[in-house]
């Protein structure tokens, strides 16, 4: 007997939602997926007692017969996105989401996504590349990216022609991969849910430069890298993910740099894999994560 599920891509897709919890809201989801010919691939849930929010992730397939992509959204959210007064989007799977990437004068971050990038590991394009430098210039050619230098010599205008630049390449999320330049708060806003910013995690210790020099005064045992999404309260956004190392005695400034960009490189690409699969939902200041 052969498999009824569809193997197409344009049929593979992904529901994410969010609304105050009450009884019935799986049931809803997975009944109404049932009627319109759905087979449920993954599907992931988390009821939070603390907030009383609801939060779900399902991917799953159109059979033959059932609905297109317009079509299914218009019923769901007619009927049990309404019932349930929900905060939801259905995603195609193969849908790539278009990333720009910012970067000032370290370049770690840049070079980590760049080759995750061509190596197929994230399911995105890039369709620029912004620093406040000329540095990476070159490496953006390298990888047929353009390339845009916007020096921050009038704020103001700068971000206007970011944001232009925004608009004009229909950017889904924006990755301040060590952009060492501190947004607006108009920008913040206008970015909400969609910039991502990664940092070390010694904050709110060890603030200003050469951090890595002050936790070796201070003889640190850990040292770690915070993903979180921007806003205007700087480097306080809601956390998408963390990791740490081990260090001891015997590991100087430049050791504990030189972990400390491993580390970053590794968070901020798991955080810009996790939010480009639909899995992390905003929950107020912080964030759920379905892995």
């Amino acid at each position: 007997m052969s498999d009824p599920r569809p193997t197409t891509p344009d049929t593979h897709y992904i529901l994410t939602l969010s609304c105050r919890d009450a009884r019935g809201i799986v049931a809803g989801v997975t009944g109404f997926l049932a009627d319109h010919y759905g087979f449920i691939i993954e599907s992931a849930q988390f009821g939070d007692e603390s907030t009383g929010n609801f939060f779900m992730r399902v991917e799953f397939t159109i059979e033959k017969g059932g609905p297109g992509e317009s079509d299914l959204k218009k019923t769901f959210g007619g009927k049990v996105a309404r019932q349930f007064d929900m905060q939801w989007q259905i995603a195609g799977k193969a849908e790539k989401s278009r990333v720009l990437l910012m970067a000032s004068k370290e370049g770690h971050c840049l070079n980590d996504l760049l080759y995750r990038h061509a190596t197929g590991q994230l399911n995105i394009e890039i369709p620029a590349i912004v620093s406040n430098h000329p540095d990476w210039e070159k490496t953006a050619q390298w990888h047929q990216i353009p390339y845009h230098y916007l020096p921050v010599d009038d704020k103001k205008k700068q971000e206007a022609k970011l944001l232009a630049l925004i608009e004009q390449e229909r950017i889904d999320v924006v990755v301040l991969a060590r952009y060492m330049q501190i947004l607006s708060a108009e920008l913040c806003k206008k970015l909400e849910g969609r910039a991502i910013n990664i940092h070390h995690s010694f904050l709110p210790s060890f603030k200003g430069a050469k951090p890595y020099h002050q936790a070796f005064d201070r003889g640190v045992k850990l040292i770690g890298a915070t993903a979180h999404y921007v806003t205007t309260d700087l480097d306080e956004g809601p956390i998408i993910e963390q990791e740490v190392a081990r260090v001891d005695h015997a590991h100087s400034p430049e050791d504990l740099a030189a972990i400390g960009r491993d580390i970053e490189c590794v968070v901020l690409a798991r955080a810009l894999k996790y939010h480009t699969e639909h899995r992390v939902l905003l929950n107020g200041r912080k964030t759920v994560v379905f892995r």
